[in-house]
């Protein structure tokens, strides 16, 4: 109940502002048809990275890296690191923090290997490898919207940040838990598939819609599709696994009710305040600075309300892109920074680990004061704006 009650608030005085006016009813129309395909989008790649996840298409997955790893945990962790990235960028941060955060830590635990440093990669790459491509994180979604970008030309803005958002954080894991990854492991025994024709149809499923992902096709579409053949295939194989769990309702209530505020704030002039306060321009020091405010106000609020609030100040796609390096390499310190890193707090939570804040708030603060300068300056020197 307490978990949502935040959700059904928001939404509620979203709702609020509409009916009295102080957000006016065009500007909430044309915000709905901003977001409608985006949380279409949101929807449906939920549901297939769940119903991927109840065929054991991410266990069989960790069950191969830990073949793969030669009892070294060096090497697991490594591919790990992979499964990560390849997880953030096309299915989202979400999903690496929610659905490969546990597959790793129960790998971790059944080859008695210390599971935090595998939980500490996934949170932080879930945030920090989201640089990519739209499809990885929903603020990448609302600006390659705003661009008009294709998924490769958003690539093209974006790829030497995103090197950067993978390279500072493995080589910080290294260096925290270097004597942790010089230990070797006895690899357990993999769990039995239970339904191999299932499992089949989720890999073919989620193969197919990586390619689709970066297809320039509205990326509603193919994750809608995908979402429709894994329903079926559970309609008529493991039928009792439905259910309205499945959809992402408190992420949508949340991102609903913030979008509406957000909306309402700058429908009452607060586009004007920013513009007066963030200085304009591409130039390195007017980058470094948006980028700032950007991490500044994830970490008090949450990513998304931050990009909502400061997007109408990047209105250049460099300055997007520092935006977004920023809101995503930079929510690594508050728990509350990212809705990805609160999610993965529940699981890890579940399965019995402790996290402690204050090491956790003080490594995100080295990561970040390393990260996002040296993302940012990159992003400037490649100058890759969409052609």
């Amino acid at each position: 109940m307490r978990r949502g009650v935040l959700p059904l608030l928001l939404c509620a005085l979203g709702v609020l502002a509409i009916i009295t006016g102080i957000l006016p009813l065009e500007r909430a129309e044309s915000l709905f048809a901003r977001i409608g395909p985006i949380l279409g989008f949101v929807v449906a790649i939920t549901i297939v990275a769940e119903l991927a996840a109840k065929a054991r298409l991410f266990a069989v997955v960790g069950d191969y890296l830990a073949q793969f790893g030669r009892s070294r945990v060096w090497l697991l962790w490594l591919l790990i690191v992979g499964l990560a990235v390849v997880s953030t960028v096309f299915l989202s941060l979400d999903t690496t923090a929610v659905l490969l955060t546990p597959v790793v830590i129960v790998l971790a635990q059944r080859a008695s290997i210390a599971p935090m440093p595998f939980a500490l990669t996934t949170i932080w790459l879930a945030n920090t490898a989201s640089l990519l491509l739209p499809v990885s994180n929903l603020t990448n979604l609302l600006s390659g919207q705003k661009m008009g970008a294709t998924p490769l030309q958003f690539a093209g803005l974006l790829w030497a940040p995103a090197v950067v958002g993978l390279v500072i954080p493995v080589a910080m894991l290294w260096f925290l838990f270097r004597k942790s990854f010089a230990e070797r492991f006895e690899p357990s025994i993999p769990v039995p598939v239970g339904d191999r024709p299932l499992l089949l149809i989720a890999a073919a499923t989620v193969v197919s819609l990586l390619v689709a992902l970066i297809s320039g096709i509205a990326v509603v579409w193919p994750a809608s599709i995908a979402a429709v053949i894994l329903l079926v295939a559970f309609w008529f194989r493991r039928r009792e696994e439905l259910h309205f769990s499945l959809l992402p309702a408190v992420p949508l209530l949340i991102t609903v009710g913030l979008f509406l505020l957000i909306e309402t704030l700058h429908a009452q002039g607060l586009t004007g305040v920013l513009h007066r306060a963030v200085p304009a321009g591409d130039g390195l020091p007017a980058l470094l600075q948006l980028s700032a405010a950007g991490v500044l106000a994830a970490n008090v609020l949450n990513n998304l309300p931050a990009y909502l609030a400061l997007e109408p100040v990047a209105d250049s796609p460099l300055r997007l892109g520092a935006l977004l390096v920023g809101v995503n390499l930079g929510p690594l310190v508050t728990p509350w920074a990212s809705l990805a890193t609160l999610l993965w707090y529940e699981r890890v939570r579940s399965l019995g680990m402790t996290v402690r804040w204050g090491r956790f708030a003080l490594a995100g603060v080295v990561l970040v004061a390393c990260a996002v300068p040296t993302a940012v300056f990159m992003l400037w020197l490649s100058g890759g704006a969409p052609r």
